[in-house]
This record gives structure tokens, C-alpha cells and sequence, in this order.
């Protein structure tokens, strides 16, 4: 045990001797943890509860994603509970489960445990579907990851009530740095790829987004109305992306204004751009660059508040005797204290190498050799696979944003030789479903998946899987079978001068999959005259 103690503290010695980075620009102020930790729970509740909208269609074996589909289409090797059950009652017991775990994460009992347990639940669920996933939850399992080796639990919690000592102030270790490096390296990776597009560079890519019928909801097309604002705020998010490495180099006041820029742009994003829980994940991240000075002042902020001392006091002491009725129950051994140290360092440093050092030097042009095929960083990405947690590109609307809007035609001829557009339930036309194409999808999750099967897969298994399900539920909803089912997918362009005129803007029918429901042989439908 001594000798894995010796290995652990070189490893954390020679660590430090060789960052030339000030300490306190990875310090990460224990409030800041609590509260990451609060909304990390907040954002697993909020999930599972959207996820249940579609729990038939996208997380049982009658819906369109079964078992077989889902281990096809994740990595060798995946791990996730739902592989255990085809069950609907066991997996929607799971999704429960999920969300009782995320409860304990927020109060903080038994923290470390509960980031642990969330974090295989949210991997397990994210395997159980891969098709409806997007880059938010990608960020959100990287963060729960370094969120392991953090202490959440110091502040603001059942573990903090029962802690025999204070609370430390704040948290400088590889974990703090690595978990404030991912933010970073998601940011500037991204501004890395835009640099590519002159449309990001020359300011005209976010008036372009804004014109996406099947993206932008809210405030989207209000925003439309301000095409120069929308160029100087693009070209600034731009420029923030390629210096984001600020955020840890800044310090004081310099980085939280730095801070509360990105936490503005991720704010106008969510209330124009249907891009599911990605800005709420962003800003979760962001608040562990938020240093002492800002939490001091919110606690003078809240304690000025409208709320008596004599009242604030005896809200602690009831809060105290709340979390007193919890079990204390823990194994007080110094020889098993520094194993887990032992154990947390090692993982700690293999995780940094593989998930921050290598993919970051394969960016790198002198070092192209990393990212050979079946190199070192093929392999890594391969066994990180398994757990969901391999870095990605991070091309969020990069490296050019997207000038193009899709909606999703399905042509399908009945038994009785009508024609119908199958997935939009209407007569069949390739005309737009909607003037506002997002209401075409019933939630993000749902966009998420056409993609996928706009995509098709190996050998167009996804596309077959949902015609199959078409073909099976049409007779079941409208009283007669369907014998063939086509998808297409019509692109418009869009331009400056189209934003607001979709009629006139050029339109381009693609084919995704060709179906014969049963025993019927494929074949295309036409159009209506």
C-alpha cells in the first residue's frame, strides 16, 4: 500500500512541477461545485422527463428503436443497463431509478457515489438510443465524468451537514483542471473548425441559421428583423470561440465578464435555435469558471435579502436536523482512504492522457501521425466508446453552418391505391408541412432522429426499421395497410434573400429509403400532378 501511495504522489508532484499555469486558474470554488452539481441533477430530472414523451417510439421494442437497432448502431462493447431488459415496465422503472439518483446528487448524500451512479445511468440511457443523441449530451457525459474525481459534495449538501470539519474554499487539482480544460477545448476546437467558412469569418453565417424554419423557434424570427445584429453577434461568438482559452488564463473581474458573455450567447440560444439542452449544459460548465469574488458577493446578495436572520438561522438548523436523519455509514480506514486516493489519481491521469492530451495533439499539425488510422487515437476513441466519454470534433454549425432546410416527405400507397404522405398523416404533397418547419417534429429528440435517418446507417437499417413501423402502426391508427412506403427528404436553400421567403427559395427532392410493406417488393411512388 506504500508503494501505491509513493506512485500517486509523484504522479500528482511531477504534475504540478510541470504546469506553467498560475494554480488559482484552475482553482475551482467549492460553491461553484455545489452548484454545478445542483443543476447537473436538475438537467437528469428535466431530461428523463422530455425523453418520456416518446418512451414507446424511441425506448421500447413496438417502437422504432429496438435492442437489436441500438447495439447496432453503438460502439463493441457498450455498456448500458437497458441491455439487460426488453421490459417496458423495467425500462421505464430504470428511467425512475434515473431520476431518484439525480435527486440524491442534488441534495448531496453519499455525492461521490450519486456523480457515479448518474453518470453510468446517463451513459446506460444514452446507448439504450443512440439515434436521438447531439452534442449536448456529449458535453454533459464529459462533464459528469471529470465531475467524479471532484468533490461536489463540499457545499451546499447532506455530506457537507455531516463533515466533521469546514468546508475548503476551493479545489486546485488535476480534476478541476481537467474539467475546466474540457470546456475550453470544446470551445476552441470549434472555433478552430469555423475558422474554414468564410460565412463564419465575414459575419453571414448566424443570419443564415436564423433563417431555418426547422431549427429556429421563439424569439428566432423576431431576431430575423436585425440582420446587422446578428452579423456583429456572430463575428464576436466567433472570436470568443478561438480565444476561449482566456477563460482560464483570466482572472478577477477580466473572467467574469469573460464568463457572462458566453453564458449570454448560450442564453440567445436557447431561446432561438431548437438545439435541445446544449446551452443549459454550457452554462452549467461555465459556472465552475465563476471564482470567489462572484460567490462572495451572491451570498451577501442572498443574506441582504428579504428573509430575517433570526429566520435564515433556523432554516440551517432545520435543514441540519433533516440531513442528521440520514445515515452516516462509512468505512474509517486510512489504508482504504489512500487506495481510493491511489485509485482516483491513476484513473485521473489516464482519463487526461486519452481524453484531453492526445485528442488535442492530433489537432496538431505536427503531429498528424496520432491520428492515423488504427494509431493511438483510433484506439483510444475506441475503448472510450464504450463508455460514451471519446471526444468528438465539436462541429457544432461548423466548420460551415448549415444554409439549408430539410423537411421530411414519406409518400406511401394504401391497399386500396390511394396515396398518402405517411409521416405527415396528409393527402401527398412535397409541399411544406408547416410554414414553421420545426413544428414538423413533436420534440428536438425527435429531429435528432430523422437525421439519423435521413443518414440511413449500415445497409439503411435505420430508414427499413422505421418503414417497418410505419407499415405495422398505419393499419392499426387508420383502419387499412399500407403496401409501400417511400422517404424522401426536400431541401431548400436559403439564402440572405430568402430568410423570411421560403416560397421562393430552391427546392431539391433526396431519397432516403424505398419500402414494400410485407411481402410487397419496394417500389417509388409519384407525385401528385
Amino acid at each position: 500500500m506504500h508503494s501505491l501511495r509513493t506512485i500517486s504522489s509523484r504522479v500528482q508532484s511531477t504534475l504540478r512541477r510541470s504546469t506553467y499555469i498560475d494554480p488559482d486558474a484552475v482553482r475551482i470554488d467549492t460553491r461553484a461545485l455545489a452548484a454545478f452539481r445542483i443543476v447537473a441533477g436538475l438537467l437528469i430530472i428535466a431530461d428523463v422527463l422530455l425523453r418520456s414523451r416518446n418512451f414507446t417510439l424511441f425506448y421500447t421494442e413496438s417502437g422504432v428503436v429496438p435492442q437489436s437497432l441500438a447495439t447496432e448502431m453503438t460502439a463493441d462493447n457498450a455498456v448500458s443497463i437497458y441491455y439487460f431488459t426488453t421490459d417496458s415496465t423495467v425500462i421505464a422503472a430504470l428511467f425512475i431509478l434515473t431520476v431518484l439518483i439525480a435527486i440524491q446528487l442534488i441534495v448531496g448524500y453519499k455525492t461521490r457515489v450519486a456523480t457515479v451512479l448518474s453518470f453510468l445511468l446517463v451513459v446506460s440511457l444514452d446507448h439504450h438510443n443512440p439515434l436521438v443523441l447531439s452534442f449536448a449530451d456529449t458535453l454533459f457525459r464529459m462533464l459528469l465524468f471529470w465531475a467524479i474525481f471532484l468533490p461536489l459534495g463540499e457545499r451546499w449538501s447532506i455530506d457537507a451537514c455531516h463533515a466533521d470539519s469546514l468546508p475548503r474554499s476551493g479545489i486546485t487539482s488535476l480534476a478541476s483542471a481537467a474539467i475546466l480544460a474540457q470546456v475550453v477545448y470544446m470551445y476552441v476546437l470549434n472555433g478552430y473548425h469555423k475558422r474554414e467558412s468564410e460565412l463564419w469569418t465575414g459575419g453571414e453565417a448566424t443570419p443564415l441559421i436564423m433563417g431555418l424554419d426547422n431549427t429556429t423557434f421563439l424569439l428566432g424570427d423576431f431576431m430575423r428583423n436585425f440582420p446587422a445584429l446578428l452579423q456583429y453577434g456572430g463575428v464576436t461568438w466567433y472570436y470568443m470561440l478561438l480565444f476561449a482559452w482566456l477563460l482560464i488564463l483570466l482572472q478577477g473581474n477580466a473572467r467574469t465578464l469573460f464568463v457572462a458573455m458566453f453564458i449570454a450567447g448560450h442564453a440567445s440560444f436557447a431561446i432561438t435555435v431548437r438545439i435541445g439542452a446544449f446551452p443549459y449544459v454550457a452554462i452549467a460548465g461555465l459556472l465552475l469558471f465563476l471564482q470567489t469574488p462572484v460567490w462572495d458577493r451572491l451570498e451577501t446578495l442572498v443574506r441582504s435579502g428579504t428573509l430575517e436572520q433570526s429566520r435564515r438561522a433556523y432554516i440551517r438548523i432545520e435543514l441540519k436536523r433533516l440531513a442528521s436523519r440520514f445515515p452516516r455509514a462509512q468505512i474509517d480506514s486510512k489504508t482504504l482512504r489512500h487506495a481510493k486516493t491511489t485509485i482516483y489519481t491513476l484513473v485521473l491521469v489516464v482519463a487526461i492522457i486519452s481524453l484531453l492530451v492526445v485528442p488535442t495533439l492530433s489537432h496538431l499539425p505536427v503531429a498528424q501521425s496520432i491520428d492515423e488510422e488504427d494509431g493511438p487515437k483510433d484506439r483510444i476513441d475506441e475503448r472510450a466508446d464504450a463508455i460514451r466519454v471519446s471526444q468528438p470534433d465539436w462541429t457544432v454549425f461548423a466548420p460551415h453552418p448549415r444554409t439549408v432546410d430539410r423537411y421530411y416527405v414519406f409518400p406511401a400507397e394504401t391497399e386500396n391505391g390511394d396515396t398518402v404522405d405517411a409521416y405527415n398523416e396528409r393527402p401527398l404533397t412535397h409541399e411544406r408541412p408547416y410554414d414553421e418547419l420545426q413544428k414538423q417534429f413533436g420534440t428536438y429528440r425527435e429531429r435528432f432522429y430523422m437525421s439519423s435517418v435521413r443518414r440511413g446507417g449500415p445497409d439503411d437499417i435505420v430508414a427499413e426499421t422505421l418503414a417497418d413501423h410505419l407499415c405495422e402502426i398505419w393499419s392499426e391508427e387508420h383502419g387499412e395497410e399500407l403496401t409501400a412506403v417511400n422517404m424522401y427528404y426536400v431541401v431548400e436553400d436559403v439564402t440572405l434573400e430568402t430568410i423570411d421567403e421560403s416560397a421562393v427559395r430552391d427546392r431539391e427532392i433526396q431519397p432516403i429509403y424505398h419500402h414494400g410493406c410485407g411481402d410487397t417488393e419496394p417500389r417509388a411512388i409519384d407525385p401528385p400532378e
